[in-house]
């Protein structure tokens, strides 16, 4: 460099090893897009030395411009004195000056070109002016530019990060330290681990690495979990990830451009929520009260709340409640039944909780009879030490309860028609989330629509049971002794979905040894349906003392039975006389009765078979047949054989087969036939009246002898 040239002091760094020998010699960084030009100038101001970047810069070619003075060859004459002076000053002080200049171009044209001039000194100590030279408006450009980036960084409410290839932090913009809690400088040259710990953020690291290898941006993952800026709530964020690489293809890290959509997860939870919740009371709606059982109708209820809302759950009501339909708060405490419990998984707590079907009491402080007491819900978010004691029916209890890990209770009251019922309890273990504001409401929903459909069941319950005891009471006590027949009657009141309706029996003793049997049903159910059934019963017996045909019973019947609109009722007469050994039967819309001969298959007794009592209108029919010794008479009520799934006749054909000729009694037989026939949630009553004739004992015991059969 003529002497002058100084060169750059030897360091030991060696080059990266991932770069190859030649990348020098390929444009990169800012001083390539700058195109920064040098010019070494002697102290008379002669061009010494001329880079590439002058030529590109200038226009002149390095043979054109070394040995020619820089002012005349560079700038215009009005120019020119100024620029000397500068230069003067600068060889003469040392000084550095920095400046714009407008330049002429070999092609003519002028351009505005930003200078850095500084005095070198070789060895010798003779002067030189350095002169460095780039296009102003590129510099202004990349100025502006610079800036830019470095306002929409800094200033930018989304985080934005560079991460090297080990996932340590480069460097970090105010938004995202603030979304850390982390101030920037803390974060430089950690890794992302240590800025945010915990399982949330693991997934983040690892999708990091995979985009490090592949290439490959990962766009609006999100990630929601805790920082140190807020350690007590969630927050979401939506991150997205893309490698960086240099010119050349080199990887230098990760970039991390971050959003906060806390606000936007936090309402989408409260949709998602919302959802649930109608979602829940959609099946609550859908599946509580879909009897007129207490029993099932509580369970219903906890079915619906296990596990969606609760990992277990209780239902009890008042006693007083059942047994007489009021709410009777003394100043005792509060006798509750339990009717229902369920829990989600198995758990001890199961142990803690009073199984269906006992009775109990609570402490005064327990939220059952808090919320007997004051008629409003009791939430216990958190329950501590001490809760568990509170919540518990003792100190057992809540030992047990505190080793299952509740943690959260929710006492809601059962109110129906303006009065307590009984409450329902829920408690959660092993879903960690506490009893909240929300899960309150949707509880005090679901109780209130519940509490109507449990209080229809208890309502139901004392109807069905004013309804039975009315209809026992209308039945008649039979005989011990009838002659010439061994008789034997049930009744049994419908029990899951019907209430209990109008079915009776009878057995009428008559002049001459003489007896009446009659079945009957009147449609309908309730107690209306049984007060009609037992005027048709008084009816009945009235009329049999007539001595009048059967035939006749059922018109005078038909009669009665009009005046009962709306009701009308089937119903079979029969007079067997055990002197003549005859039957006299006739029927009024009824299914026929079974014969069952000592020495032959059981028949359905072809009868003229009429039309129901109150239709009116058309004339009955009597049958005589006759009865030997040892021959039954089965007479039955449609709920024996009726189903809403069997056909009529395959029903029919199974009282024949259970009714064939055995030694059983007809009080064994009538057990057999309900036990076998009849469905345990029967529909409808079931009236079952079984004659077997007998020989007729005189006074003596001596048997007496009949007529041949009839």
């Amino acid at each position: 460099m003529s002497g002058a040239e100084q060169r750059p002091e030897q360091t030991d760094r060696p080059e990266p090893m991932d770069r190859p020998a030649d990348d020098a010699a390929v444009p990169s960084g800012l001083m390539d897009l700058l195109g920064v030009a040098a010019v070494l100038l002697k102290a008379d101001g002669r061009v010494d030395m001329w880079s590439p970047q002058a030529e590109q810069l200038f226009g002149y070619a390095r043979g054109e411009a070394v040995g020619q003075y820089a002012a005349p060859l560079l700038l215009h004459p009005d120019q020119q004195d100024a620029a000397i002076t500068l230069f003067a000053d600068v060889m003469l002080t040392g000084r550095s000056w920095a400046g714009a200049f407008p330049v002429r171009h070999k092609d003519g044209s002028t351009r505005m070109v930003e200078f850095r001039n500084m005095r070198l000194t070789d060895s010798d100590g003779d002067h030189y002016a350095l002169g460095l030279a780039t296009d102003r408006n590129t510099l202004r450009q990349v100025e502006r530019n610079l800036a830019l980036s470095t306002r929409l960084v800094s200033q930018a409410p989304i985080g934005l990060a560079v991460l090297d290839t080990n996932l340590r932090y480069l460097a970090v913009n105010p938004a995202l330290a603030a979304m850390h809690g982390v101030p920037e400088s803390d974060h430089l040259g950690r890794h992302m681990r240590e800025i945010l710990p915990g399982a949330p953020f693991l997934n983040t690291e690892a999708v990091m690495r995979e985009v490090l290898a592949s290439g490959v941006p990962v766009v609006d993952l999100q990630v929601v979990g805790r920082t140190s800026a807020d350690l007590d709530n969630d927050h979401a964020w939506a991150v997205s990830v893309y490698r960086l690489e240099d010119a050349h293809g080199h990887v230098l890290g990760i970039a991390n451009v971050v959003v906060d959509v806390t606000d936007r997860y936090r309402a989408a939870k409260k949709a998602d929520e919302a959802q649930r919740r109608l979602r829940l009371m959609a099946n609550g709606s859908a599946r509580i009260g879909t009897t007129l059982e207490v029993e099932r109708t509580a369970q219903e209820l906890v079915d619906v709340l296990v596990p969606d809302l609760a990992d277990m759950a209780a239902v009890d009501l008042l006693d007083s409640v059942l047994q007489t339909g009021r709410t009777d708060l003394d100043e005792g405490p509060p006798l509750f039944r339990a009717m229902a419990v369920k829990t989600a998984y198995p758990t001890e707590a199961a142990g803690a909780i009073v199984p269906p079907g006992r009775l109990t009491t609570y402490h005064a402080d327990h939220p059952a009879s808090h919320v007997i007491r004051t008629r409003r819900p009791m939430l216990i978010s958190h329950l501590e030490g001490g809760d568990l004691g509170r919540i518990a029916a003792d100190s057992d209890a809540a030992r047990v309860l505190a080793r299952a890990g509740v943690h959260s209770d929710l006492a809601v009251p059962l109110i129906a028609r303006g009065q307590v019922i009984g409450v329902m309890g829920l408690a959660r273990a092993r879903n960690p989330l506490p009893f909240d504001g929300d899960d309150l409401t949707l509880a005090c929903e679901l109780a209130s629509s519940a509490a109507l459909s449990i209080d229809n069941a208890v309502l139901h319950l004392h109807i069905r049971s004013a309804a039975e005891t009315l209809q026992r009471s209308l039945l008649p006590q039979l005989p011990p002794r009838h002659p010439g027949l061994e008789v034997a009657a049930r009744y049994r009141p419908a029990q899951a979905f019907s209430e209990v309706g109008g079915d009776w029996y009878d057995v009428i003793p008559l002049d001459g040894d003489r007896t009446a049997l009659t079945v009957g049903d009147v449609m309908g159910s309730g107690i209306p349906a049984a007060t009609a059934m037992g005027r048709l019963r008084t009816a009945t017996s009235t009329l049999a003392d007539l001595d009048l045909d059967p035939a006749r019973i059922l018109t005078h019947l038909d009669k009665i039975t009009h005046g009962l609109d709306p009701y009308i009722a089937t119903c079979l007469y029969a007079v067997y006389d055990p002197h003549t050994a005859a039957l006299h039967v006739a029927s009024a819309g009824h299914l026929p009765p079974v014969l069952v001969r000592a020495d032959k298959p059981p028949v359905l007794l072809d009868l003229p078979t009429g039309t129901p009592l109150g239709v009116g209108g058309v004339p009955f029919e009597t049958t005589t047949l006759a009865l030997e010794p040892g021959d039954r008479l089965v007479l039955y009520t449609d709920g024996l054989v009726e189903t809403r799934n069997d056909p009529i006749d395959e029903r029919l054909g199974d009282l024949l087969r259970l009714l064939t000729p055995s030694d059983d009694s007809t009080e064994e037989t009538c057990d057999r036939l309900l036990r076998q026939l009849r469905h345990p949630a029967g529909h409808d009553d079931v009236a079952l009246l079984i004659a077997r004739a007998q020989p007729l004992r005189t006074a003596h015991g001596t048997e007496r002898r009949r007529p041949a059969r009839v």
